[in-house]
């Protein structure tokens, strides 16, 4: 079978760090011996703004929904900071995530042993974490109405909503739980209920879908307490699920225990396509778009490397192709690093080399 991917590289680095992402797929086939996907490639970002005047087209969001998996670089940069805001790059992604349905963003924050040295945590705390954040994407206080910003009593008064229906909250709880069956049976939901009455539902949903999980332990914290849990003794957390801007400050703090915001990836998914029959799906870095190191053949792209492989894990259940991908990283970064994470005693490469490095390892 051969599977359908758009590649949408975006801004700043987007276009190397999937150049070499599908290098490496390309690699995969070269291995296996046989065509294994078909790539499409389409604007989104600045770049969509560019060209068709909108930060992501109708034509583009259609192409989307009609391929297997999204594959996406970065969005954003300074030349489009003075744009409306309905215009600007990142407005496409948030497109793209709620016209898609895309509500569940996986982060899984994994510590390459060869690299406890680049956390700015110690050994002792860091080493050995593995720990899956499950982040709602579509709804909560990025997305929630009424919002704006109006006079009121003679000034200017901005609001934004945090609202949640009970099956929002239902439909991520459950991939967190389904994906805590498969590793260590454990999940914290992370919430506000001391204060917030939508996080009161938000927690009491999570105990009526742990009713139908008895082999998986839920827990639960407080966003302020998990903030310092999480750089305290990141290594006691298995899957952590928590609505979107919780979710978000969470990801990118848990991401620098990591040492490098750039080997980090993510999965976006939602319901069953029933064009494809697959889950509708996009997988990006969680890092921006670097425009200061824009082709200069220095930015990681191992953040992007790693996306596709929880896109042949979780769109083309390519398991074994997956991790053979993933343990020759680890055997590269044995001997080679990229210029975020490099150090005395170990050989500098450039983004367009770790896809080389990589076909040896494999």
């Amino acid at each position: 079978m051969t599977y359908k991917i758009l590649v949408l590289p975006g801004d700043g680095i987007g276009q190397e760090i999937t150049s070499s992402a599908v290098n490496v797929l390309k690699i995969l086939e070269k291995k296996k011996n046989k065509k294994l996907f078909d790539f499409e490639y389409d604007f989104i970002g600045g770049s969509a703004y560019d060209k068709y005047g909108t930060p992501l087209s109708n034509e583009t969001l259609k192409k989307a929904k009609e391929v297997d998996a999204v594959l996406l670089g970065a969005v954003g940069g300074p030349k489009w900071d003075d744009l409306p805001m309905e215009k600007r790059p990142e407005k496409g992604l948030l497109k793209i995530r709620k016209e898609m349905g895309l509500y569940a963003n996986l982060r899984p924050i994994k510590i390459f042993n060869n690299l406890v040295d680049k956390s700015p945590l110690k050994k002792e705390i860091v080493e050995g974490t593995d720990i899956m954040i499950v982040r709602e994407l579509i709804g909560g206080l990025y997305f929630g109405e009424p919002r704006g910003i109006v006079e009121k009593d003679g000034e200017d008064y901005g609001f934004n909503t945090m609202s949640y229906k009970k099956s929002e909250i239902e439909r991520i709880g459950k991939i967190a739980f389904e994906i805590a069956e498969k590793r260590r049976k454990k999940v914290i939901s992370v919430d506000k209920s001391n204060v917030l009455e939508v996080m009161r539902l938000w927690r009491n949903t999570m105990i009526e879908i742990s009713n139908n999980y008895k082999d998986v332990e839920l827990s639960h914290n407080y966003i302020d307490a998990m903030s310092m849990d999480l750089v305290r003794k990141p290594k006691e957390f298995d899957v952590v699920v928590c609505e979107n801007t919780f979710g978000d400050i969470l990801s990118d703090l848990a991401s620098s225990i990591s040492g490098s915001i750039g080997l980090l990836p993510s999965a976006s998914l939602g319901d069953i396509n029933k064009l494809t029959g697959k889950r509708f799906a996009l997988y990006e870095p969680i890092h921006g778009s670097a425009p200061k190191r824009a082709g200069q053949n220095i930015a990681n792209p191992i953040g992007t490397i790693l996306s596709t492989t929880m896109m042949l894990r979780y769109s083309f259940d390519m398991q074994d192709e997956a991790n053979m991908i993933e343990k020759a990283i680890e055997k590269m970064l044995n001997k080679y690093r990229t210029y975020d994470i490099w150090k005395e005693g170990f050989i500098k490469i450039g983004t367009s080399e770790v896809e080389e490095k990589i076909e040896e390892f494999l």
